[in-house]
């Protein structure tokens, strides 16, 4: 099933004509890709286990053993769907934590490592196919390697300086008016990780009111969004996921 972007336009304006280009899967958008998908995930992943780590010393790192089951068992679909539309994602080195840390709601980084906080799933009171389309937006933007076109188009923007990954992600970090004009990108990409998200949870057998229900939960918990926020507004996002059921027949 081939789901239409919903901002064709600037999909194309987002994809520049010189150097290595990739498409995200189904949507088919064209991307940017200066940096190989290899080191963007090995810089991720050194990322990763820092913050792990450090929440293990914590003690807030998979304490909530049911909740990291369900998770485990829920992602079980979702990535062979993943893997359907991505073949190559079979082979990445996928995994799945809980944390008690309360700034953390959900997340994933290159090459499929996801943190999700066990607060905001307690909060939002997931039930399984709510959780699976929380699962699902987070395995697309691994799967649409999202943090490798966010790092290859900074790397365009600060140009003529050629930074290796990890040294573009702390530039990311600390440079707000890189950030800033990199926000369009980013909103983007947020979009296209619902829309993505919404499809592999649909191949993975969640009915399409799981998805309305989570994305009706998440509105109606939503505290207006910070001045960098790349999300898309909660009420677009609820249309969004109504249009997807009704394109999944539901």
């Amino acid at each position: 099933m081939k789901i239409v972007a919903l901002l064709p336009a600037l999909c194309l304006a987002l994809a520049p004509c010189a150097g290595a280009h990739g498409q995200v899967p189904d949507s088919g958008r064209w991307q940017e890709l200066r940096y190989a998908s290899e080191e963007v995930a090995l810089a991720m992943e050194e990322r990763y286990i820092s913050q792990v780590v450090e929440l293990a010393a914590q003690g807030r790192l998979d304490e909530d053993r049911s909740l990291l089951r369900r998770l485990r068992a829920i992602a079980t679909g979702l990535l062979q769907a993943a893997a359907e539309l991505k073949p190559e994602s079979a082979q990445w080195d996928w995994e799945f934590h809980v944390t008690s840390a309360p700034e953390v709601d959900a997340m994933c980084l290159a090459g499929g490592k996801i943190l999700v906080g066990a607060a905001f799933v307690g909060r939002l009171m997931l039930d399984d196919g709510e959780l699976a389309t929380l699962l699902g937006h987070e395995i697309a933007h691994a799967v649409a390697e999202h943090h490798r076109e966010t790092l290859s188009e900074a790397l365009l923007l600060v140009r003529p300086y050629a930074l290796p990954p990890d040294v573009m992600l702390e530039r990311l970090d600390s440079d707000l008016s890189l950030q800033l004009r990199l926000s369009t990108l980013n909103h983007l990409q947020e979009r296209e990780a619902d829309q993505l998200g919404m499809v592999l949870t649909h191949r993975a057998g969640w009915p399409g009111s799981a998805m309305v229900s989570f994305y009706r939960k998440l509105a109606a918990g939503a505290d207006g969004g910070a001045l960098l926020s790349a999300y898309p507004t909660p009420w677009s996002r609820q249309a969004t996921a109504r249009g997807m059921a009704r394109l999944f027949g539901e």
